[in-house]
């Protein structure tokens, strides 16, 4: 509970930096951030290897909080206070619904490998999901201080930017848990390269280094060619990734190479998608975009992960996994990233001048009424 509360300072840090920096400097800011959650994945995995290993379990949990401490002195310390400040209420109820609704399907999703997809707990708790989920979005409809606004919700560029993330993270967590299992798996199966813990979290070093290679030059690709191209470029190269390991998957070159090219993805596209989000709504709404937009991911990413360790589950013999559950889940992952693609080409473009015009005054008539403004849907 108390590390889902810290989550929370993804969203604050875009809200943060689109206040405190220049304009010229905000894509990169913000590419940067986005482009952590994903490295700091990466990175964590590899780093739990060798505590594992040296160490022992029980400083999986000890080892981060001296660096935590840390983070949070320098927080206060040098981190500026953002000058935006929105009236409102906190939503209790409404908080209380989408906390319950996400966290239920997402522990159906979890556990369905080991209760099965079709049994009457996992369908239970799913189905008691998503009624909260339908609870909450009917409640902040007809609520006068929301917790997130539906309307913003509808507007072209955030839902399109949402869904694109929550197939995005589909395909990066379920690379977390499918390719360390492949690795490990002993030469004896004919397809395994026997690596042991530390071993598995270097094949995943590629896609972590060229994140933030790819993070650092968010903001340079995004003043000359727009989040858009990158995020379509991204989104592509990721699912290249996945296509690579169905066609090749017999030597280690091929997983070095198939991970280079994800975490090549990967760090475009989370650097762009910060950007698209923060670039459809007003200052005041920026955190709850951004934090929506981090639940999408998650949410795809527990999707993602769970369905291509269903295949892997589902081709056993004798308590071994089987080749072709793999090649399955590399095949879906390809198609579910190919998805991803069509779904970043249906992102709006930046408006002509005429339109950036008539959006700007608009916003001012809403604004000078009192009311809440949102960028519009450009085609």
């Amino acid at each position: 509970m108390v590390q889902g509360a810290a989550g929370g300072i993804f969203p604050l840090a875009f809200g943060v930096i689109r206040d405190e920096f220049p304009p010229e400097r905000v894509a990169g800011g913000i590419g940067l951030v986005s482009a952590i959650l994903g490295i700091g994945a990466g990175a964590g995995i590899l780093l739990a290897g060798v505590i594992l290993e040296h160490l022992g379990w029980q400083w999986l949990f000890w080892a981060p909080v001296p660096v935590i401490v840390l983070a949070t002195v320098l927080c206060y310390l040098f981190v500026p206070e953002s000058p935006v400040r929105t009236p409102g209420e906190i939503n209790w109820i409404a908080g209380l619904l989408m906390a319950i609704g996400l966290s239920a399907v997402l522990v159906a999703i979890s556990e369905a490998t080991t209760w099965g997809w079709g049994s009457s707990r996992t369908v239970g708790v799913m189905a008691g999901g998503l009624v909260c989920c339908a609870l909450w979005i009917i409640w902040e409809v007809r609520s006068r201080t929301a917790l997130v606004d539906m309307r913003m919700m509808r507007i072209r560029p955030v839902w399109t930017t949402n869904l694109a993330a929550a197939l995005l993270g589909g395909g990066m967590y379920a690379a977390f848990i499918t390719i360390p299992e492949f690795v490990t798996e002993p030469r004896s199966t004919g397809f395994g390269f026997g690596a042991s813990v530390v071993g598995s979290g270097l094949f995943l070093l590629p896609t972590t280094l060229l994140m933030i290679i790819m993070s650092l030059q968010a903001g340079r690709l995004a003043h000359r060619f727009g989040s858009k191209p990158s995020l379509v470029v991204g989104t592509f190269a990721a699912s290249a990734a996945f296509g690579l390991l169905v066609l090749a998957h017999s030597r280690p070159l091929d997983f070095y190479v198939a991970m280079g090219l994800l975490g090549f993805g990967n760090g475009l596209s989370f650097a762009a998608l910060g950007n698209l989000i923060v670039e459809a709504v007003p200052r005041s709404q920026t955190g709850v975009a951004s934090g929506m937009n981090t639940v999408m991911r998650t949410v795809g990413g527990a999707m993602g992960a769970q369905i291509a360790a269903t295949f892997v589950a589902d081709h056993v013999r004798k308590g071994v996994p089987l080749i072709g559950g793999f090649t399955l889940a590399f095949a879906f992952l390809a198609g579910l990233l190919l998805v991803s693609v069509i779904a970043t080409l249906a992102i709006p473009g930046r408006p002509p001048a005429a339109e950036l015009s008539r959006i700007t005054r608009d916003l001012s008539d809403d604004a000078a009424r009192g009311e809440p403004v949102f960028t519009e849907t450009v085609i």
